[in-house]
């Protein structure tokens, strides 16, 4: 097995900030493979718990609820992962945000869109990442409703099911199908009103706007040119490094709102095709 190290013979610009140009691709495609095993093996569990609404009259009786999937997702998810890769780290807190301290963990979302499975909609995945140094050099997310794996691997492309992704061609805003998400609840209220008036902005540049979580869903069709633009403030890393990697290596651009080069510890996302990215900075920058 490889270690993961960027491949200083086949090097590339990258979209994200200090991020590995490439890897090794090799024995890392077969690790990622082993991961795509894993998400779609814990997946199977989260698809056999769905199905109506589950009620709950108390945010007690709902964390409760979240807190059970995740369980049942990760008691698959964990003792696969770390024997894949024993020395790397665990994130605990899949809400958390910002920087991770030096070397090599595991950032999973074992039930991205947890609400989602609960109110009995669709949009739910589960993720992994494996993170170097605070950069994604590989992902898997799977879609256990349509069975669909998304997988990329830093320098080895983006790929549904094995089949190549590439972001959209477009190159007007005003024809853009552009989509946000809500980072997490009870959100800051200055980061809420943000939110609020970067839709009205996407709302008279773009063709049309999207409002959902999770994020990840948003980023896979970015990565896949279903959707022109993404972007988001705050969030969460395990929302968003999957998806980062995926459009980075489907040839999408990967910034702050502002424009400024995106790491985890960034207060905000845009992930757009190259020929939305400037407009749709312009349009977060009013």
């Amino acid at each position: 097995m490889s270690t993961l190290l960027p491949n200083a013979g086949n090097a590339a610009t990258s979209p994200i900030a200090g991020a590995p140009s490439s890897v090794e691709v090799g024995s890392d495609a077969a690790l990622l493979a082993q991961t795509a095993l894993a998400v779609e093996a814990a997946g199977s569990v989260l698809r056999e718990r769905f199905g109506g609404v589950v009620r709950h009259r108390t945010r007690e009786e709902l964390m409760a609820a979240l807190a059970a999937n995740d369980d049942a997702a990760l008691d698959v998810l964990r003792p696969r992962l770390t024997s894949l890769r024993p020395g790397a780290r665990w994130v605990e807190e899949e809400l958390a945000g910002g920087a991770l301290p030096p070397g090599e963990w595991w950032v999973v979302d074992p039930a991205e869109g947890n609400v989602n499975h609960l109110h009995g909609l669709p949009e739910w995945a589960v993720t992994a990442t494996l993170v170097q140094e605070n950069q994604p050099v590989l992902t898997a997310v799977h879609l256990p409703l349509t069975g669909e794996t998304y997988t990329a691997l830093a320098g080895g492309g983006a790929h549904l099911d094995g089949r190549p992704l590439h972001v959209s061609e477009t190159s007007d805003l005003g024809l853009g199908l552009v989509a946000t998400s809500q980072a997490r609840p009870d959100e800051a209220e200055a980061v809420t009103r943000r939110i609020g008036s970067s839709i009205t902005a996407m709302l008279l540049d773009a063709l049309v706007v999207r409002t959902s979580v999770p994020a990840t869903l948003h980023l896979l069709n970015v990565a896949a040119g279903r959707i022109d633009a993404f972007w988001q403030f705050a969030g969460a890393r395990a929302d968003l490094l999957p998806g980062a990697l995926l459009v980075q290596e489907a040839g999408g651009r990967v910034s702050d709102a502002a424009g400024r080069p995106w790491t985890p510890d960034s207060e905000s996302m845009l992930a757009a095709a190259p020929g939305v990215h400037a407009a749709a900075v312009a349009t977060l920058s009013r």
